[in-house]
Protein backbone atom coordinates (compact mmCIF):
# COMPACT_ATOMS: atom_id res chain seq x y z
CA UNK A 1 0.00 0.00 0.00
CA UNK A 2 1.27 3.51 -1.27
CA UNK A 3 0.43 7.14 -0.15
CA UNK A 4 -1.07 7.37 -3.52
CA UNK A 5 -3.34 4.40 -3.01
CA UNK A 6 -4.74 6.52 0.09
CA UNK A 7 -4.74 9.68 -1.80
CA UNK A 8 -6.65 8.03 -5.24
CA UNK A 9 -9.15 6.58 -2.55
CA UNK A 10 -10.04 9.53 -0.59
CA UNK A 11 -10.37 11.19 -4.26
CA UNK A 12 -12.79 8.25 -4.96
CA UNK A 13 -14.66 8.61 -1.60
CA UNK A 14 -15.41 12.45 -1.53
CA UNK A 15 -16.57 12.72 -5.20
CA UNK A 16 -18.02 9.33 -5.04
CA UNK A 17 -17.65 9.40 -8.65
CA UNK A 18 -14.79 7.41 -10.71
CA UNK A 19 -15.01 10.12 -13.51
CA UNK A 20 -14.55 13.44 -11.30
CA UNK A 21 -12.58 11.49 -8.96
CA UNK A 22 -10.04 10.96 -12.42
CA UNK A 23 -10.29 14.63 -13.37
CA UNK A 24 -9.51 15.74 -9.74
CA UNK A 25 -5.98 13.52 -9.80
CA UNK A 26 -5.47 14.34 -13.02
CA UNK A 27 -5.22 10.63 -14.08
CA UNK A 28 -7.66 8.72 -16.91
CA UNK A 29 -10.17 6.78 -15.00
CA UNK A 30 -9.14 3.40 -15.89
CA UNK A 31 -6.04 3.09 -13.87
CA UNK A 32 -7.75 5.05 -10.93
CA UNK A 33 -10.28 2.17 -11.00
CA UNK A 34 -7.60 -0.62 -11.14
CA UNK A 35 -5.62 1.53 -8.21
CA UNK A 36 -8.86 0.91 -5.91
CA UNK A 37 -9.45 -2.42 -6.53
CA UNK A 38 -5.63 -3.42 -5.70
CA UNK A 39 -6.06 -1.62 -2.53
CA UNK A 40 -9.65 -3.55 -1.82
CA UNK A 41 -8.01 -6.64 -2.76
CA UNK A 42 -4.95 -5.41 -0.29
CA UNK A 43 -7.46 -4.69 2.71
CA UNK A 44 -9.69 -8.19 1.63
CA UNK A 45 -12.56 -5.40 2.21
CA UNK A 46 -14.97 -3.98 -0.73
CA UNK A 47 -14.55 0.02 -0.02
CA UNK A 48 -17.15 0.61 -2.44
CA UNK A 49 -20.59 -0.35 -3.69
CA UNK A 50 -21.33 0.46 -7.37
CA UNK A 51 -24.71 2.15 -7.81
CA UNK A 52 -24.24 2.90 -11.15
CA UNK A 53 -21.54 2.17 -14.06
CA UNK A 54 -19.62 5.45 -12.26
CA UNK A 55 -21.08 6.29 -9.29
CA UNK A 56 -20.24 4.56 -6.07
CA UNK A 57 -21.14 5.19 -2.37
CA UNK A 58 -19.21 3.88 0.71
CA UNK A 59 -19.32 0.46 2.12
CA UNK A 60 -19.33 0.48 6.16
CA UNK A 61 -15.87 -0.67 5.99
CA UNK A 62 -14.98 1.47 3.28
CA UNK A 63 -16.57 4.60 5.81
CA UNK A 64 -14.25 3.11 8.71
CA UNK A 65 -11.12 3.56 6.32
CA UNK A 66 -11.94 6.98 5.32
CA UNK A 67 -11.91 8.25 8.78
CA UNK A 68 -8.28 6.34 9.30
CA UNK A 69 -6.98 7.81 5.75
CA UNK A 70 -7.59 11.02 6.54
CA UNK A 71 -5.65 10.73 10.01
CA UNK A 72 -2.65 9.03 8.42
CA UNK A 73 -2.64 11.62 4.90
CA UNK A 74 -2.85 14.40 8.44
CA UNK A 75 0.32 12.51 10.21
CA UNK A 76 1.87 12.56 6.76
CA UNK A 77 1.67 16.47 6.32
CA UNK A 78 2.35 17.21 9.53
CA UNK A 79 5.64 15.18 9.75
CA UNK A 80 6.24 16.57 5.96
CA UNK A 81 6.09 20.10 7.41
CA UNK A 82 8.14 19.73 10.08
CA UNK A 83 10.80 17.69 8.24
CA UNK A 84 11.36 20.64 6.25
CA UNK A 85 11.59 22.93 8.93
CA UNK A 86 13.89 21.27 10.60
CA UNK A 87 15.47 21.49 7.43
CA UNK A 88 15.32 24.48 7.52
CA UNK A 89 16.87 25.53 11.17
CA UNK A 90 13.37 26.54 12.22
CA UNK A 91 12.90 23.67 14.69
CA UNK A 92 14.91 21.68 17.23
CA UNK A 93 17.49 22.28 20.08
CA UNK A 94 20.77 24.68 20.04
CA UNK A 95 23.11 24.29 22.85
CA UNK A 96 24.91 27.90 23.54
CA UNK A 97 27.81 28.14 25.35
CA UNK A 98 28.96 31.81 26.66
CA UNK A 99 32.06 33.55 28.84
CA UNK A 100 30.31 36.57 31.17
CA UNK A 101 31.69 39.59 28.92
CA UNK A 102 29.44 39.53 26.56
CA UNK A 103 25.97 38.70 28.71
CA UNK A 104 26.46 42.93 28.98
CA UNK A 105 26.55 43.74 25.15
CA UNK A 106 26.08 41.60 22.34
CA UNK A 107 24.81 38.80 23.54
CA UNK A 108 21.00 39.35 24.52
CA UNK A 109 21.26 41.65 21.39
CA UNK A 110 21.57 38.32 19.06
CA UNK A 111 19.42 36.19 21.15
CA UNK A 112 16.56 38.41 20.49
CA UNK A 113 16.92 38.96 17.14
CA UNK A 114 17.47 35.38 16.73
CA UNK A 115 14.33 34.46 18.79
CA UNK A 116 12.28 36.73 16.78
CA UNK A 117 13.43 35.02 13.77
CA UNK A 118 13.22 30.86 15.50
CA UNK A 119 10.74 31.47 17.97
CA UNK A 120 10.32 27.30 17.71
CA UNK A 121 14.06 26.71 18.26
CA UNK A 122 14.84 25.36 22.12
CA UNK A 123 18.27 27.31 23.24
CA UNK A 124 20.08 25.82 26.16
CA UNK A 125 22.42 28.49 27.08
CA UNK A 126 25.24 27.81 29.29
CA UNK A 127 27.55 29.83 30.76
CA UNK A 128 31.32 28.86 30.28
CA UNK A 129 34.92 29.87 30.68
CA UNK A 130 36.94 29.61 27.10
CA UNK A 131 38.45 26.66 28.16
CA UNK A 132 35.24 24.58 29.22
CA UNK A 133 33.67 25.92 25.64
CA UNK A 134 36.28 24.41 24.10
CA UNK A 135 35.61 20.92 25.36
CA UNK A 136 32.32 21.35 25.33
CA UNK A 137 32.41 21.59 21.64
CA UNK A 138 34.59 18.78 21.42
CA UNK A 139 32.30 16.65 23.44
CA UNK A 140 29.14 18.32 21.50
CA UNK A 141 27.54 19.69 24.98
CA UNK A 142 26.95 22.94 22.95
CA UNK A 143 27.18 23.69 19.32
CA UNK A 144 28.55 27.15 19.51
CA UNK A 145 30.05 29.08 22.01
CA UNK A 146 30.93 32.92 22.50
CA UNK A 147 34.73 32.81 23.52
CA UNK A 148 38.19 34.38 23.77
CA UNK A 149 40.73 32.89 21.40
CA UNK A 150 42.61 31.22 20.71
CA UNK A 151 41.53 28.02 21.48
CA UNK A 152 44.18 25.14 21.02
CA UNK A 153 42.21 22.56 18.84
CA UNK A 154 42.30 23.71 15.18
CA UNK A 155 38.87 21.15 14.24
CA UNK A 156 37.04 24.15 16.21
CA UNK A 157 36.39 27.24 13.88
CA UNK A 158 36.42 30.67 15.15
CA UNK A 159 35.70 33.72 13.98
CA UNK A 160 36.04 37.18 15.76
CA UNK A 161 32.78 39.54 16.36
CA UNK A 162 34.16 41.72 18.38
CA UNK A 163 36.85 44.03 19.82
CA UNK A 164 36.79 46.06 22.59
CA UNK A 165 39.33 47.87 24.82
CA UNK A 166 40.21 47.27 28.61
CA UNK A 167 38.81 49.71 31.34
CA UNK A 168 39.92 49.89 35.08
CA UNK A 169 37.04 48.75 37.73
CA UNK A 170 37.95 50.49 40.79
CA UNK A 171 36.23 50.74 44.39
CA UNK A 172 34.46 54.31 44.18
CA UNK A 173 36.66 55.38 47.39
CA UNK A 174 40.15 54.80 45.40
CA UNK A 175 42.47 58.11 44.55
CA UNK A 176 42.10 57.14 41.05
CA UNK A 177 38.64 57.96 40.45
CA UNK A 178 39.14 61.44 40.71
CA UNK A 179 41.17 61.35 37.29
CA UNK A 180 39.62 61.07 34.01
CA UNK A 181 41.90 58.43 32.61
CA UNK A 182 43.83 56.01 34.40
CA UNK A 183 47.75 55.23 33.04
CA UNK A 184 48.52 51.70 33.33
CA UNK A 185 51.80 52.63 35.58
CA UNK A 186 50.19 54.03 38.15
CA UNK A 187 48.50 50.97 38.74
CA UNK A 188 51.77 49.43 39.74
CA UNK A 189 51.45 49.25 43.61
CA UNK A 190 47.88 48.54 43.75
CA UNK A 191 46.31 44.53 44.33
CA UNK A 192 44.55 42.96 41.61
CA UNK A 193 41.34 40.78 41.43
CA UNK A 194 41.43 38.62 38.31
CA UNK A 195 40.59 34.98 37.48
CA UNK A 196 42.35 32.08 37.00
CA UNK A 197 44.74 31.95 33.96
CA UNK A 198 43.48 27.72 33.20
CA UNK A 199 39.88 29.40 32.70
CA UNK A 200 40.50 31.91 29.97
CA UNK A 201 44.08 32.07 29.14
CA UNK A 202 43.44 34.62 26.12
CA UNK A 203 42.41 37.18 27.83
CA UNK A 204 44.52 36.39 31.25
CA UNK A 205 47.87 36.48 28.94
CA UNK A 206 46.58 40.21 27.82
CA UNK A 207 46.08 41.37 30.87
CA UNK A 208 49.34 40.45 32.49
CA UNK A 209 50.83 41.17 29.35
CA UNK A 210 49.86 44.87 29.22
CA UNK A 211 50.77 45.48 32.98
CA UNK A 212 54.17 44.25 31.82
CA UNK A 213 54.61 46.45 28.84
CA UNK A 214 54.61 48.93 31.87
CA UNK A 215 57.55 47.21 34.00
CA UNK A 216 55.16 45.31 36.37
CA UNK A 217 53.70 42.09 37.07
CA UNK A 218 50.11 42.41 38.53
CA UNK A 219 49.61 41.63 42.26
CA UNK A 220 46.93 39.12 42.24
CA UNK A 221 45.36 38.40 45.77
CA UNK A 222 41.75 37.07 44.90
CA UNK A 223 40.84 35.01 41.91
CA UNK A 224 37.29 34.63 41.03
CA UNK A 225 35.72 32.82 38.04
CA UNK A 226 32.94 34.70 36.56
CA UNK A 227 33.81 38.66 35.99
CA UNK A 228 30.43 39.81 38.13
CA UNK A 229 31.78 38.21 40.97
CA UNK A 230 35.43 39.91 40.19
CA UNK A 231 33.07 43.40 40.25
CA UNK A 232 31.56 42.39 43.17
CA UNK A 233 34.92 42.14 45.17
CA UNK A 234 36.37 45.34 43.59
CA UNK A 235 33.47 46.80 45.13
CA UNK A 236 34.34 45.30 48.57
CA UNK A 237 37.53 47.05 48.48
CA UNK A 238 39.56 43.74 47.78
CA UNK A 239 41.14 45.75 44.83
CA UNK A 240 41.37 46.95 41.49
CA UNK A 241 40.65 44.88 37.96
CA UNK A 242 41.23 45.25 34.31
CA UNK A 243 38.06 44.08 32.20
CA UNK A 244 36.55 44.41 28.96
CA UNK A 245 34.76 47.88 28.40
CA UNK A 246 31.62 46.27 27.91
CA UNK A 247 31.48 45.25 31.32
CA UNK A 248 30.56 49.09 32.46
CA UNK A 249 27.09 48.19 31.59
CA UNK A 250 27.16 46.09 34.87
CA UNK A 251 26.55 48.62 37.18
CA UNK A 252 27.37 48.07 40.54
CA UNK A 253 27.23 49.88 43.71
CA UNK A 254 30.94 50.80 45.26
CA UNK A 255 32.78 50.29 41.68
CA UNK A 256 33.91 53.16 39.42
CA UNK A 257 34.87 52.30 35.48
CA UNK A 258 37.60 54.34 34.24
CA UNK A 259 38.89 54.69 30.68
CA UNK A 260 42.91 53.87 30.23
CA UNK A 261 44.95 56.33 29.14
CA UNK A 262 46.66 55.67 25.84
CA UNK A 263 46.16 52.61 23.56
CA UNK A 264 44.95 49.09 25.59
CA UNK A 265 45.07 45.25 24.43
CA UNK A 266 42.07 45.02 22.65
CA UNK A 267 40.08 41.64 23.77
CA UNK A 268 38.63 39.98 21.40
CA UNK A 269 35.54 37.83 21.60
CA UNK A 270 34.82 35.30 18.90
CA UNK A 271 32.04 32.70 18.17
CA UNK A 272 33.25 28.97 17.62
CA UNK A 273 32.13 25.97 16.32
CA UNK A 274 32.41 22.87 15.05
CA UNK A 275 33.68 22.22 11.85
CA UNK A 276 31.91 18.56 12.24
CA UNK A 277 28.42 19.45 13.33
CA UNK A 278 26.88 22.25 11.72
CA UNK A 279 22.91 21.46 11.90
CA UNK A 280 20.76 23.27 10.08
CA UNK A 281 19.57 24.88 13.40
CA UNK A 282 23.39 26.08 14.10
CA UNK A 283 23.91 27.36 10.06
CA UNK A 284 21.30 29.96 10.59
CA UNK A 285 22.25 31.18 14.48
CA UNK A 286 25.48 31.88 12.60
CA UNK A 287 23.67 33.50 10.03
CA UNK A 288 21.92 36.06 12.61
CA UNK A 289 25.13 36.30 14.52
CA UNK A 290 26.80 37.75 11.06
CA UNK A 291 23.94 39.46 10.18
CA UNK A 292 23.75 41.58 13.56
CA UNK A 293 27.66 41.96 13.59
CA UNK A 294 27.78 43.37 9.84
CA UNK A 295 24.44 45.94 11.21
CA UNK A 296 26.18 46.86 14.32
CA UNK A 297 29.39 47.52 11.95
CA UNK A 298 27.45 50.01 10.37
Amino acid sequence: MELRHLRYFVAVAEELHFNRAAERLHIAQPPLSQQIKQLEAELGVELFYRRTKRQVQLTEAGQVFLQATYRILAQVEQATSDTQRAGRGEVGTLAVGFTSTVVYDILPAILSQYREQFPNVHLVLQELTTTQQEEALQNHQIEVGFCHPPLKDNRLKLESILQESLVVALPETHPLVQETTISICSLANESFVLFPRHLGPGLYDQIVSFCQQANFSPKVVQEAVQLQTIIGLVSANMGVALVPASLQNLQRAGVVYKPLAGATPHVEVAIAWHLDNITPVLREFLLVVKRYIKERGH
